[in-house]
């Protein structure tokens, strides 16, 4: 069941859906079993509070108190959080206890654990570590496909092809992109793709002579099958930093990640076998940001992908795996706030219309050429937020005095062009737009949600599975388990 807020209706049937809700049918699938299907979703930046997050609101909005009725349809548990095992992973780098993606990809593709930053290579920087993916396209002759929802060479699509001693290092990314002979890329488009300096012949140029279609739009996207070999899919719609756009930014025509997993399906699809990643990296971001509404739709989006792979496994019972899990969490989410005490409003979030990103882009810069009044603005945060300068004393989304100042100071910072400075504004601010930021932590609490940090945390990831093999994913573990564990069930060596 598609839980987008603007997604289509796509065609799972009332008996996928209960196999979804009581018994996911992969969960027959005996333990000797080897698939030769198997799909890695990876929620950037999603731990558990992200997933639980997004399950309560569905509850919420379900219950009757939210305001849209186009997202009534969900039920209060994402499909994933139904698999017969669930277990967990611990996160942390050689580095710190909050891990960043470069190396939290690493101990999930590699079974290695190495600094923030590096991807596929041990801390000294000079010997390289094999994918799992690599691994089976060589030693086993299955096609592999790679999906995310921000761009190709991030991070953590990188440590699935790449091996690099930074993260940073994009157009090598690129490089060996190209070289991975992998079969379907498809998400953002790639950062860097003439060098940092936009001086070297670019990746997209690169591609053809390396046997990879471009698509870049999704007409294009719609026509590709197997038949045309190796492919790369830029959305066509791309949003912040050339990813793809938000979930809550999305218009319903334009492909989800959701649709790239099927395009990607089709592609893919054969008798010897396939390995799929599809990463929800807008979840990292949002959270990042502390945006809890673009954080919900962007996990929804992810599970709506799930639901595409456990469609799939319906057919296909006994050589299908689903593994569900995060690279580390984001933000340091929390549902509670000391606002709201033991009460949460989790369907005030029904009112946020648009991500931060696109209120930066599409507003903010606006109001700032246009010396728009704080009373101007106020309006636009009721249209777009539903927070409220005055209202009925029970209306939790009505702003307090104190709220309300803050909101004016923020809105002063923003409009006058200064940087964030010091403690106290980085406390308030982080790195992002006074005036956004604040919005989003108002509504965040007045919704019984909180964040603790801009930045990543050290809680442990579940680590969901379904289908051949799975009980092998029970447990308390470290993430290089999960590596282990893949290639032990998959006998790659």
């Amino acid at each position: 069941m598609f839980h987008s807020k603007k997604g289509k209706s796509h065609i799972l049937a009332l008996t996928m859906g209960a196999l979804m809700l009581a018994a996911p049918m992969t969960g027959m699938a005996r333990a000797d079993e080897t698939p030769r299907y198997v799909f890695l979703f990876i929620g950037d930046g999603m731990s558990y509070p992200q997933f639980q997050a997004a399950s309560d609101y569905l509850g919420a909005v379900r219950d009757g108190r939210g305001t849209d009725d186009k997202i009534l349809d969900g039920n209060e548990y994402l499909s994933f959080m139904k698999f017969p095992v669930a277990g967990s992973a611990v996160t942390y780098d050689s580095t710190s206890f909050c891990p960043d993606s470069a190396s939290t990809a690493t101990s999930i593709s590699t079974g290695h654990k190495t600094y923030s930053g590096v991807i596929n290579m041990d801390e000294g920087l000079t010997r390289k570590y094999e994918s799992i993916a690599e691994k089976l396209h060589r030693q086993k002759g299955w096609k592999v496909g790679i999906i995310t929802s921000v761009n190709l060479n991030h991070a953590t699509p990188a440590a699935f092809y790449a091996h690099q001693p930074s993260r940073n290092n994009y157009y090598e990314i690129g490089e060996e992109m190209l070289n991975s002979g992998f079969e379907y890329f498809a998400g953002g488009a790639l950062l860097k793709p003439a060098g940092p300096d936009g001086d070297r012949a670019s990746i997209y140029d690169l591609a053809p002579g390396r046997g990879y279609r471009i698509i870049r739009t999704q007409a294009d996207a719609e026509k590709v099958s197997a038949a045309d070999g190796k492919v790369i899919l830029v959305d066509e719609h791309l949003a912040d930093s050339d990813a793809m756009a938000y979930e809550n930014d999305r218009d319903g025509d334009n492909w989800a990640l959701a649709d790239y997993v099927r395009k990607g399906i089709e592609v893919l699809d054969n008798d010897r076998g396939f390995f799929m990643m599809v990463e929800g990296g807008k979840i990292d971001w949002a959270c990042h940001a502390n945006d809890a509404g673009s954080t919900i739709h962007d996990t929804l989006a992810l599970a709506d992908a799930v639901d595409v792979a456990i469609e799939f496994a319906s057919k296909h019972p006994d050589e299908t795996l689903i593994l569900v899990t995060g690279d580390h969490e984001t933000g340091g989410l929390t549902i509670g706030f000391a606002g709201t005490d033991y009460d949460t409003y989790m369907a005030n979030l029904a009112n946020q219309k648009i991500s931060y990103a696109r209120y930066d882009s599409d507003y903010v810069a606006g109001y700032r050429k246009n010396n728009t009044s704080f009373d101007d603005v106020l309006k636009d945060v009721e249209k777009l937020f539903g927070l409220k300068a005055e209202g009925d004393k029970e209306d939790t989304l009505v702003l307090t005095d104190w709220e309300m100042k803050k909101l004016r100071a923020a809105y002063d910072k923003t409009m006058s062009g200064a940087k964030v400075s010091g403690q106290e504004e980085y406390l308030l601010y982080g790195t992002y737009e006074p005036l956004s930021v604040t919005i989003t932590h108002l509504l965040n609490n007045k919704s019984g949600i909180n964040f603790a940090s801009y930045a990543h945390t050290g809680l442990p990831v579940a680590v969901f599975a379904s289908g051949a093999g799975q009980e092998k994913f029970e447990g308390f573990y470290d993430n290089t388990a999960i590596y282990a564990k893949m290639a032990d069930l998959l006998g790659v060596k």
